[in-house]
């Protein structure tokens, strides 16, 4: 057996499952979940329309490439979203949903043979990120998020030490869980430190299409562009149709930017044997062609966090995020427990789940930065999302001792 399989941590949700363990559920509240973030919109009748219209495709191999159209339909969005020309041939590439493609991309760029090398991720942060460096034989460093500025990133806690031995830095924005975007400003700082140390950015974008206000995320490609990196030396970006047009069973997604980065990932895919079904692809090209649910999608959103967010808020640090469809809410001192324990305690009570915060983040510099914090998927429809806050209310209010308790 592969022995860096040792290293890997339990996902979050196998470590909710053991924290759930043993808990006797309130049969007068029908479970709600709040916990993994699975969008729960319906999917678009039309994708599942051109599924099934492109049944006769099965006879042949699908090209890892993905079909011309395929491609086009990706240079296409990123024009429209991004105002961004990409050669279709060239600078992108299919991929088989988000996930899978930051997790083989490690293996693609990371040289395990130099010495010591190091991948660094956001501290909260998906778990991919990190499963990918320790496969690949790196050593994942966490750089913390800062409550202070609604947790942007700290980068410049990360010593030169640790840029000097980075080959890979992953990047989310809009953040998951925080919802952060990167502004410009960022970007430029993280241009530089590429530039000056050589390793190559992976910049995870897949909630970009759900946000709040009117100025859409920026994305990592389109930074590079603004700052005059036109051939987007050393980035490549990843996206999803999952979150976007609500089928992430679809597995469906694309990565963009370097052409020389595109070129060893195809190498390095066309042994994976990661070729999208030619099912998928006829989705895929309606989907990304179409924007009018994306934008009924994002309206929903926008609806149910409008609503929920100031019902938290009564009761527990939380506020309405840059983008994404999670709230980072922080359980309050008052109750006298951790996030866990908060977690098991809200599903005990009321039927609700949600996730500890410190499950998706690592102790560095002394300690957890998602301590503290929960994780809030508002992935279900809006009246769901609404009662599950009123119970978590109502939790919160039930378990905060009174004015006179505190004080006696």
């Amino acid at each position: 057996m592969n022995p860096l399989l040792s290293h890997l941590h339990p996902y979050p949700f196998e470590r909710l499952r053991q924290l759930f363990s043993g808990v006797d559920l309130p049969t007068a509240y029908r479970p709600i979940s709040l916990g993994m973030g699975e969008p729960r919109h319906p999917a678009p009748p039309f994708i599942a329309d051109a599924l099934n219209r492109s049944v006769g495709g099965l006879a042949q191999y699908p090209a890892t490439t993905g079909a011309p159209p395929l491609r086009a339909a990706f240079s296409a969005w990123l024009k429209l979203r991004y105002a961004l020309t990409l050669d279709p041939a060239t600078q992108v590439l299919p991929v088989n949903g988000s996930r899978e493609a930051l997790f083989a991309f490690a293996q693609t760029v990371v040289d395990a043979s130099r010495d010591r090398p190091v991948v660094v991720c956001p501290n909260p942060f998906y778990q991919i990120y990190e499963g990918a460096a320790l496969l690949a034989g790196a050593t994942p460093h966490y750089a913390p998020c800062d409550p202070a500025r609604n947790f942007a990133v700290d980068w410049d806690a990360v010593p030169d030490s640790v840029w000097q031995r980075t080959q890979l830095l992953y990047v989310c924005s809009p953040g998951n869980p925080t919802g952060a975007v990167m502004p410009l400003d960022e970007w430029r700082k993280l241009f530089a430190l590429s530039e000056r140390y050589g390793f190559v950015i992976a910049s995870d974008e897949c909630y970009s299409e759900i946000y709040f206000r009117d100025t859409p995320p920026l994305g990592g490609l389109q930074a590079a562009a603004q700052l005059g990196r036109s051939d987007f030396r050393n980035l490549l970006t990843f996206t999803s149709l999952s979150k976007r047009s609500n089928v992430p069973g679809l597995r469906s997604g694309f990565v963009a930017g370097d052409a020389a980065l595109i070129r060893a990932f195809l190498l390095y895919r066309t042994y994976h044997g990661s070729a999208m079904s030619p099912l998928v692809q006829a989705a895929s090209i309606a989907a990304w062609g179409d924007e009018q649910h994306v934008q009924e999608n994002r309206a929903r959103y926008r609806e149910k966090f409008s609503r929920v967010t100031p019902m938290l808020a009564a009761v527990m640090q939380v506020a309405l995020p840059d983008a994404g469809f999670y709230l980072w809410a922080k359980v309050p001192d008052a109750l006298g427990m951790d996030d866990a324990e908060f977690a098991r305690a809200l599903l005990a009570q009321y039927n609700v789940t949600v996730l500890p915060g410190s499950y998706l983040a690592r102790e560095a510099e002394g300690g957890n930065p998602g301590a503290q914090r929960v994780r809030m998927a508002l992935v279900a429809e809006t009246d769901e999302c609404v009662e599950a806050a009123s119970r978590i209310v109502q939790f919160i209010e039930s378990r905060t001792p009174s004015p006179t308790a505190r004080s006696a």
